[in-house]
């Protein structure tokens, strides 16, 4: 017995249609074997016994047949009906079961055969996504104590150089500049630091939603390319954009720009020196596809499946001075998603390579 049949579920009906049968081959067997007895109580009767006796015995053949066979009715019911209660009673232990971590796999009846297939797949399922909790829990755990950890080092070297900054009138103008410099840049490690804090909160905290505009794809692209050229002098890299004139895409502007922004800061972080990083920008009938390519080291294919995780990062040591919070591939991946597209991520002979596409509306 199955218990889908084209979509829909049959296990009603096919109990039924097995009690219909046995009702009828009841009925029958008793029909017939009265049928037979009565012949042959005839044949007695009418060689030993007056006719009129005939009706009568007859007539509590009759009356016997009926009670056997309200009986055998009876007994079918009642089984048809513990049928239902034993499924009932299976589909409620198994259920029990779904969250025991000390069962692998719950079997039912070959009737339930398929809703036992359900239940282990929704168990299984459960217990990844229990797993993967738990997992992204302990990445963010530990994200948190080494982030609180690194907060240390940029704000005892700010301190020590303004103390120093305070404490010494008669200091040089070079040296003065020096320490100034030097404690700005760790006021602005810190300062990431700190709104790594922040982001960790709203990806939490907070849903995408989208707000859609026309813009110019190429004109952002462009723009992002002459913001970024500082990022790029300190590794001696180029960026080049290969992209047709205006390529006009409807979608969430700032958000999109997050994106890009991303996927560019990536490329530049983990972009060997002196190297180039090229963005593609190519129509293909209603979509839009942009490709960033640089050149690094070569990303593990085990770290390639999980990069877009939350909380996962590509540098798992414990400085956070690479890198994030391991949330803005996650957050990018979530932002293409809502709008429609999709975004894919290869490594191979040094060389990375984020592909993005979008609808161009």
């Amino acid at each position: 017995m199955k218990l889908n049949k084209r979509g829909k579920n049959y296990l009603l009906s096919a109990l039924f249609k097995r009690y219909i049968i046995q009702c009828a081959v009841c009925s029958a067997i008793i029909l017939a074997s009265t049928f037979l007895l009565k012949i042959i109580v005839q044949k007695i009767l009418s060689k030993y016994v007056l006719n009129y006796y005939l009706y009568y015995r007859a007539l509590y053949l009759d009356i016997v047949a009926v009670i056997v066979w309200g009986c055998c009715i009876i007994y079918l019911t009642y089984r048809l009906l513990k049928k239902v209660v034993d499924y009932v009673y299976e589909l409620q232990a198994a259920t029990g079961k779904m969250f025991d971590p000390n069962i692998s796999y719950i079997e039912l009846s070959p009737e339930l055969s398929e809703i036992a297939a359900n239940i282990n797949r929704l168990k299984q399922e459960a217990e990844s996504n229990a797993r993967l909790a738990k997992e992204n829990e302990q990445r963010k755990n530990d994200l948190i104590m080494y982030l609180a950890h690194d907060l240390k080092t940029p704000l005892s070297s700010v301190i020590g150089y303004l103390t120093l900054l305070k404490d010494e009138s008669q200091m040089s103008k070079e040296l003065r500049e020096k320490y100034l410099s030097i404690s700005l840049d760790k006021a602005e490690r810190l300062e990431d630091l700190i709104n790594e804090f922040f982001e960790i909160t709203r990806f939490n905290m907070s849903n995408i939603t989208l707000q859609y505009t026309k813009i110019n794809l190429t004109r952002m692209l462009e723009q992002l390319i002459y913001e970024f050229k500082p990022m790029l002098k300190e590794k001696n890299l180029q960026c080049n954009l290969c992209a047709a004139a205006d390529i006009m895409l409807r979608c969430d502007a700032d958000k999109i720009q997050r994106v890009f922004d991303n996927l560019l800061r990536n490329a530049v972080i983990y972009s060997f020196e002196n190297t180039e990083i090229t963005i593609n920008a190519q129509c293909q009938d209603k979509t839009v596809r942009i490709v960033f390519h640089n050149y690094g080291d070569t990303i593990p294919e085990e770290k390639l499946n999980r990069i877009f995780e939350q909380f996962y990062r590509l540098d798992t040591a414990r400085s956070t001075s690479r890198g994030g919070a391991g949330l803005g591939l996650a957050i990018a991946r979530q932002i293409v998603e809502l709008h429609n597209g999709t975004i894919t991520a290869k490594s191979q002979e040094e060389q990375i390579e984020f592909s993005i596409t979008l609808p161009l509306s």
